[in-house]
C-alpha cells in the first residue's frame, strides 16, 4: 500500500475534466440558461478567473517604482496601458506559508497552506478557487474549469493545476483546447440515453472501487489509512462530478456559430506559444460568455514546465531563464519573456472587455486575479509576489493605483542595483502583507461567507 499516494495522482489523470470554453460566439441568452439558474439566481453573475506565471519575473526590470495613481507601468507591463483605468499592480504581498520554499510556490498560490515534502508529510488545504465555486456552482453546468500547460495534476511538490478540494486534492487540469471545447460544448453520438447509460455505468465502477477500498480499510495501519483516505477522495471527487453531469443531461448545450466551433476544433501546438496562450484565453472568454462556469483557474506555465517562445527567439524554457546566474543576456530574455506573457494576458483583458453583459462589459463582472507564487526565480524569492488584480468593477472593486506595501518601509527602490532584488524578495519588506488578505477580499467580493482565509488579517480596503 505504499503507492497508494501515487495511484491517487493517477486516478485524478485519468478522470480529469477535458472541458472549457472560447471567445466570438453568442451571447448568454435566456434561452441558454437552464430552468433552475432562473430560480436560483436573484442577481447578476459574478465570475472568478486566476492566472499563473511560473518561475516569478526578473523583478529588476518588473517592478513599478512608484506608488498611488500616477504611477508607471514598467516596460514588461506595458501592454497593460489601455487598461490601467481596470487594473491594480500590487507590490509586497507573500505567503508567509511560502518564503524559503521553491517549487512548490504554485502548489500554495491560491490556498495559502504551510506545505511539507518531508517523509510523505505533503498536504495541501482548499483553494479559494473551489469557496467559489461552492457558491457559484448552483448556477452552472460546471461548477468550475482547471486549465494548465501541462495536464492532470502532476506530483506533490509540483502541481500542474492551481485548484484544491477542501480535503486537500489537487483538481486535475486540462491543457489540450480541443479537448476542453468538446467537453464544454460539443455533443455525443446516441443522445441523452447515451450518455446516461455512460454515466450509470462509471457509477458501478465508483462504486465497486469504493466498496473495496473500504473493505481494504480494516486490514491497515495508521499511516497507509490516510494514504488510502486520501485516495477515496480522490474517487469522491470523480463521483460528485459524474452527479452533477448527470443532473445537467436534459438540459440543452449552448448552440456556438460554426466559425466558433472551427477555431478550437484546430490542433494548436505549444510550440506556437502565443497562439497557444491566445486560444486558451478565448477558451476562457467563451466558457465565461454562456456561463458554462464561473470559476476558472489557468496556469500559464508550471514550474517545471514555462513554455519557450521561439517567435520571439526565445529557446530555452521559463525555469531556465529564471536560473539565470546574473547573466545579462540570460536576465534580458527572461525580461523579454514577461514581456510576452503579459501581452498575452492583455489579450485576454482586450476579449472580456470588448463581449457585453448587458449594460456592462464581461470583465466588469469578472475579477481577474494575476501573479505567481515565486518573485525572484534565480534565489527562490518568495516575497514580493509579482501580482496584479483587474476588472470586477461591478462587483465592487476600486483600480487606478499601484498598491505597495514596500515603499512605506524602504522609501525607494534600487534597481540599478544587481542584488536589489534580495532585499524585497528573499524575506518580506513588511510582515502583515500577506496574501492571502488579497485572497480574502476575492472571496468576499465573491459572496463567500468568510471573515478569514488561512492566516488572513482582514481585507484590503484600498481595493473596496
Amino acid at each position: 500500500m505504499s503507492n497508494i499516494l501515487s495511484q491517487r495522482w493517477l486516478l485524478n489523470r485519468r478522470h480529469f475534466l477535458r472541458g472549457v470554453g472560447a471567445t466570438v460566439a453568442l451571447p448568454l441568452l435566456d434561452c441558454m440558461k437552464p430552468l433552475r439558474a432562473f430560480a436560483a439566481e436573484t442577481a447578476k453573475p459574478r465570475r472568478a478567473v486566476f492566472v499563473y506565471i511560473p518561475n516569478g519575473v526578473n523583478v529588476l526590470t518588473w517592478q513599478i517604482t512608484k506608488a498611488g495613481r500616477d504611477y508607471e507601468l514598467s516596460v514588461p507591463m506595458r501592454s497593460l496601458n489601455k487598461h490601467r483605468a481596470n487594473l491594480t499592480p500590487i507590490s509586497g504581498l507573500h505567503h508567509p506559508g511560502g518564503v524559503g520554499t521553491a517549487h512548490v510556490c504554485a502548489d500554495l498560490w491560491l490556498t495559502g497552506a504551510k506545505l511539507s515534502q518531508e517523509g510523505g508529510a505533503y498536504r495541501n488545504s482548499v483553494s479559494c478557487d473551489q469557496l467559489i465555486a461552492e457558491v457559484t456552482a448552483k448556477h452552472t453546468r460546471f461548477s468550475s474549469l482547471e486549465l494548465s500547460v501541462s495536464g492532470g495534476t502532476g506530483q506533490p511538490g509540483n502541481a500542474t493545476t492551481l485548484s484544491w478540494s477542501r480535503d486537500g486534492v489537487p483538481l486535475p487540469a486540462e491543457d489540450n483546447p480541443r479537448n476542453v471545447f468538446n467537453r464544454l460544448f460539443g455533443e455525443e453520438p446516441g443522445g441523452v440515453e447515451v450518455r446516461r447509460r455512460r454515466l450509470n455505468r462509471r457509477h458501478s465502477v465508483l462504486d465497486v472501487v469504493l466498496d473495496d477500498a473500504r473493505a481494504l480499510r480494516r486490514e491497515l495501519g495508521g499511516e497507509d489509512r490516510t494514504k488510502l483516505d486520501e485516495y477515496l477522495t480522490a474517487v469522491r471527487e470523480v463521483e460528485v462530478r459524474t452527479e452533477r453531469l448527470d443532473a445537467w443531461l436534459n438540459v440543452p448545450k449552448p448552440k456556438l456559430e460554426p466559425s466558433v466551433t472551427g477555431h478550437f476544433q484546430r490542433e494548436i501546438s505549444k510550440a506556437q506559444a502565443g497562439e497557444y496562450y491566445r486560444t486558451m484565453y478565448d477558451l476562457i472568454v467563451l466558457a465565461l460568455r454562456t456561463d458554462m462556469t464561473r470559476v476558472i483557474t489557468y496556469m500559464s506555465g508550471t514550474e517545471g514546465n514555462g513554455l519557450a517562445i521561439p517567435e520571439i527567439g526565445i529557446t530555452q524554457t521559463r525555469h531556465e531563464l529564471s536560473h539565470h546566474n546574473g547573466d545579462p543576456e540570460i536576465m534580458a530574455r527572461l525580461s523579454k519573456s514577461d514581456r510576452f506573457i503579459t501581452e498575452q494576458f492583455s489579450y485576454f483583458l482586450d476579449q472580456l472587455t470588448a463581449v457585453r453583459d448587458g449594460d456592462e462589459s464581461l470583465l466588469d463582472r469578472t475579477m481577474v486575479l494575476f501573479g505567481s507564487g515565486m518573485s525572484y526565480g534565480h534565489s527562490h524569492g518568495n516575497a514580493n509576489l509579482p501580482t496584479i488584480l483587474a476588472g470586477g468593477r461591478a462587483l465592487g472593486f476600486k483600480h487606478g493605483q499601484h498598491l505597495d506595501y514596500n515603499l512605506p518601509k524602504i522609501k525607494a527602490y534600487d534597481l540599478a542595483n544587481s542584488g536589489a532584488h534580495y532585499g524585497i524578495c528573499g524575506k518580506p519588506v513588511d510582515d502583515q502583507a500577506h496574501l492571502s488578505n488579497l485572497l480574502l477580499t476575492l472571496l468576499q467580493k465573491m459572496e463567500v461567507n468568510s471573515e478569514k482565509f488561512v492566516d488572513s488579517l482582514g481585507p484590503v480596503s484600498e481595493l473596496i
